[in-house]
């Protein structure tokens, strides 16, 4: 049995090599500049796609509202126009590798985040994410940093919430994704388990957060939500979206976390919109490819298939209000020192 324990490590260490290798030689540069220049309070956005015109203008249009000026699109293979479309936009760089999403993501991450922000901070932003957070408008990402980089934090946790319509899934799917943003207002805080931060048996992939600090112990991770209640879908709604890449950090290991960090004493909030852009087509599409290691795609076709007016919507389902809204349920965390922060800005800064 040692022997076998041996020969498994040995071999998955020779892989680890062997896929660095590929993933370097796979990488083109396609555009933009290989230093960005970022300031010190700056924020580079790290994305990953692929064929994402659907979302590319509300995108840029969220994201430069919260402060960006730097993005990082780490691109698959797009062939639907995205390139062209980032091409056209000030302060971009496009890195393309066709290699295997499910087996290479999180290296795509890692990269671009090593690359470019190397003792800066990253945001990484899935193509249908809104990061925000309380008091964006008032100081910005450039103002969250600073709070952050203040106390010695490294990352921020943030919850992921699914937003939908009041309509069946498939009367949406021809929506612009600006449409959708502002059909899709409900969400549910139902079929949620959480689990506290330094747990390491639910979540699968603690070994990476195992050497991470928590500041604040009410921050739990959680998992399941509206697609538990729906799909049966334990996914995961906690992410590590924004990170300093010191020393020491590794960001990105994980599509939800990064490791050696010190997290912030609030979260953020990730509004979640899965279920725009037809979702029943690209499930479709990843479960052919075989793209999607943990099968949830498989779950979400068979229910679809199963029920052709699939509908999220629900009695639980509430219509989205802001942040108090979140906190008072317990879905957000808040801190006191965040708070007076934000009031005191910019004299706090």
């Amino acid at each position: 049995m040692a022997g076998a324990s041996w020969t498994q490590r040995l071999r998955a260490r020779a892989e680890r090599v062997a896929d660095r290798l590929r993933l370097r030689l796979s990488i083109r540069h396609l555009h933009g500049p290989r230093d960005l220049g970022q300031g010190p309070d700056e924020v580079t956005v790290v994305a990953l796609v692929r064929d994402g015109a659907y979302y590319l203008d509300a995108f840029f249009d969220h994201y430069r509202r919260l402060g960006a000026r730097h993005f990082v699109f780490f691109d698959n293979g797009s062939t639907d126009g995205t390139l062209d479309r980032i091409r056209a936009e000030p302060g971009t760089v496009i890195v393309q590798s066709k290699l295997r999403w499910g087996r290479f993501e999180n290296d795509f991450r890692r990269y671009a985040a090593e690359t470019y922000c190397r003792g800066r901070w990253v945001l990484y932003a899935d193509m249908d994410e809104m990061f925000d957070f309380p008091g964006a408008a008032r100081i910005g990402l450039g103002g969250l940093v600073r709070y952050m980089g203040r106390r010695g934090y490294t990352a921020l946790v943030a919850q992921m919430l699914e937003m939908f319509p009041d309509r069946p899934i498939g009367e949406v799917a021809d929506l612009t994704y600006a449409q959708a943003l502002e059909a899709f207002r409900f969400c549910d805080l139902g079929g949620i388990v959480d689990v506290p931060y330094t747990d390491t048996g639910l979540i699968h992939f603690a070994y990476w957060m195992k050497d991470n600090r928590i500041s604040n112990p009410d921050i739990r991770f959680l998992f399941g939500g509206i697609r538990n209640k729906v799909f049966g879908e334990l996914c995961c709604l906690s992410k590590h979206p924004l990170v300093f890449v010191g020393e020491g950090v590794e960001p990105g290991v994980h599509p939800h976390c990064s490791a050696h960090v010190s997290c912030a004493d609030f979260t953020a909030l990730i509004r979640h919109y899965k279920f725009a852009n037809d979702p029943q087509v690209r499930d479709a599409r990843t479960v052919a490819e075989r793209s999607v290691r943990h099968g949830e795609d498989q779950k979400r076709l068979a229910a679809y298939a199963r029920e052709g007016g699939l509908t999220l919507y629900s009695d639980d389902a509430v219509v989205f209000e802001g942040f108090d809204q979140l906190l008072g349920a317990g879905f957000l965390i808040g801190s006191p020192a965040y708070d007076a922060f934000v009031r005191e800005w910019p004299d706090a800064g």
